[in-house]
C-alpha cells in the first residue's frame, strides 16, 4: 500500500533520507517548462542540508543538460547537482571503446555526446564495431519496424543504449525513446549494454550513497521505482507523469502489480 503525500508533502518524510535522487523529465520540468512547486522543493532539500542528485536519463553528457536547463531558467547552483545517463555512458566509452567505429542511432542533436571520437562515427553499419543509441533517428521516430531491417544482419555487435527509458512526454506530445530501439535490437537477440536508471552504475557514479538512507523519486515506474526497488531504497512515485492515465483507471496498487514493482509513496507532482 503506498502513502499518499498530497496533503502532507515531502517535507513530512524529509527527515527519514540522507540522499535523494530525483528525476528530472517528468518531475522537475516536462520537456519544455520547469515545474515550480519541484524547484521550490529542491530548495527545501537543500535548506534541510540534505544531498540530492537530479539523476536523468538523458542520452548527453552533464554539460548539455545543464545548459538545456538554464534556458529553461534553473539557476546554477541546482543545474549543478545534475548526473546524466549519457555522462556515465560516456565514461564507459572512453575506457572501453575509444578506437572502434560505431554507428549511431539516434538524432544530431545527441552528437555532442562522442565529440571526442566523432571521427570513429561511421554512417555506414557494417564498417562498425558496436552500435551507439542515444533515440531514434528524426525520420523515423515513430516506426519501429524499421530498426527490425537495420539490424537483422548484425545481431553480433553489441548495442550501448544511453538512455534506457521507452517512452517521454514532451509537454502533451508522447515520443519513443532509446530504450524502445534497443528493445527491438534485444528481442531480436543482439546484447544491449545499458546506462541509466534503473542500472545501478549511474546511481553509484553520481554521489557516494554508501551507508545513506536513499530516497528515490520518479514519474516512471520501469526506470525510477525498478531502479530503486532493485538497490533497496524507498521510492516516491510522481504520478501526473507517464502513468498518469493508467493510475487514474486502475489506482496506484494495481498499477504496481502490474509494473512488478514496490511504491513506497505517491505524489501527484513533487511538493515540499
Amino acid at each position: 500500500m503506498s502513502e499518499n503525500l498530497d496533503n502532507n508533502g515531502l517535507k513530512s518524510i524529509a527527515e527519514n533520507y540522507d540522499i535523494f535522487y530525483i528525476d528530472l523529465w517528468g518531475v522537475i520540468h516536462n520537456g519544455i517548462n520547469l515545474h515550480k512547486n519541484a524547484v521550490s522543493a529542491l530548495e527545501e532539500i537543500t535548506k534541510a542540508k540534505k544531498q540530492y542528485v537530479l539523476l536523468t536519463n538523458a542520452p548527453r553528457p552533464n554539460e548539455t543538460v545543464k545548459l538545456f536547463l538554464e534556458k529553461m531558467g534553473m539557476n546554477k547552483e541546482i543545474r549543478e547537482k545534475v548526473y546524466s545517463s549519457g555522462e556515465a555512458a560516456l565514461n564507459y566509452l572512453k575506457k572501453n571503446l575509444l578506437g572502434e567505429n560505431f554507428f549511431h542511432l539516434g538524432p544530431p542533436r545527441d552528437f555532442d555526446l562522442f565529440l571526442d571520437f566523432k571521427k570513429n562515427k561511421t554512417t555506414d553499419i557494417h564498417k562498425s564495431s558496436y552500435l551507439l543509441c542515444t533515440g531514434l533517428f528524426e525520420e523515423q521516430s515513430e516506426d519501429l519496424n524499421y530498426y527490425k531491417g537495420l539490424f537483422k544482419d548484425h545481431l553480433n555487435k553489441k548495442m550501448i543504449c544511453t538512455n534506457p527509458d521507452l517512452i517521454v512526454d514532451r509537454g502533451n506530445k508522447r515520443e519513443l525513446c532509446a530504450g524502445s530501439v534497443a528493445l527491438v535490437f534485444e528481442k531480436m537477440g543482439g546484447e544491449v549494454i545499458y546506462f541509466g536508471k534503473p542500472f545501478s552504475e549511474v546511481y553509484d557514479q553520481s554521489i557516494n550513497n554508501k551507508k545513506k538512507r536513499v530516497l528515490s523519486i520518479g514519474d516512471n515506474l520501469n526506470t525510477d521505482i525498478k531502479g530503486a526497488n532493485l538497490l533497496n531504497y524507498d521510492s516516491l512515485l510522481i504520478s501526473n507523469g507517464i502513468h498518469k492515465d493508467e493510475i487514474k483507471k486502475e489506482g496506484i496498487d494495481v498499477v504496481s502489480k502490474k509494473y512488478e514493482v514496490v511504491v513506497n509513496f505517491i505524489q501527484t507532482e513533487l511538493k515540499w
